[in-house]
Order: structure tokens, then sequence, then C-alpha cells
């Protein structure tokens, strides 16, 4: 399940669960929601257990969305996943920031948006 809101200006996602969900979808539900609210950057948070098919799908959608200039991180204190996501974004381009606490990205996000 994908959830979002606004915080502070910043489009915050956050994957629930996606068991059931797959890769492709999440990726395109995550890029369709920041295309929508083009131009507030947006913030992805993952959860502590995080599955191989949502690290996909988040790179993806950041491929996706790279084009459209839109600030794009994400959150997650699981510390494998930082590295997971962070090596498959720079294979696929690099760029995307990742950080360990929602609050930190949220208000990175807001203040480089600003």
């Amino acid at each position: 399940m994908l959830s979002h809101r606004l915080e502070n200006g910043v489009l915050v996602l956050t994957v629930e669960d996606a068991s059931g969900l797959r890769e492709q979808n999440l990726a395109a539900l995550i890029s369709d929601l920041v295309h929508v609210h083009d131009p507030t950057p947006a913030v992805i948070v993952l959860g502590t257990v995080v599955p191989d098919e949502v690290i996909g799908a988040v790179v993806e959608a950041y491929r996706r969305c790279r084009q459209s200039d839109v600030l794009i991180s994400v959150a997650t204190p699981s510390a494998p996943t930082r590295r997971a996501l962070q090596a498959q974004a720079d294979a696929a381009g690099g760029g995307l920031v990742v950080h360990a606490r929602v609050d930190t990205a949220v208000r990175t996000a807001d203040a480089t948006a600003a």
C-alpha cells in the first residue's frame, strides 16, 4: 500500500505494504504521484525491512521522474536498504539522495526547494 500526504511543502510517499504489487506497478504509482504534484519535492519513506522489489521500484520511479527535475529523496532507517538504493541508483545514473530519518529528509527537501 502506498499512502501520500503533503508536509511542509513536501510530498511524502510512504510505502507501507507492497505485497501483491508488482515492481513496475509500484514504480508507476510513485512516479504518477510525483508528476501530479510537480514541482513539489518528494520524499519516499520506506520501513526497516524492504524487499528487493520495492528497492527496484523506487529506483525505477526515480529514473522515470529524473527528467522533470523534481527533487526526490528516500528515507529509511535500514542501512542495508540505503546502501542498496545508492548502488542501484548510481548504476542508473546517480543523484538519488537517501536519508536515515524522515524528518531530516523532509527538512532537506523543503530547504533545497525553497
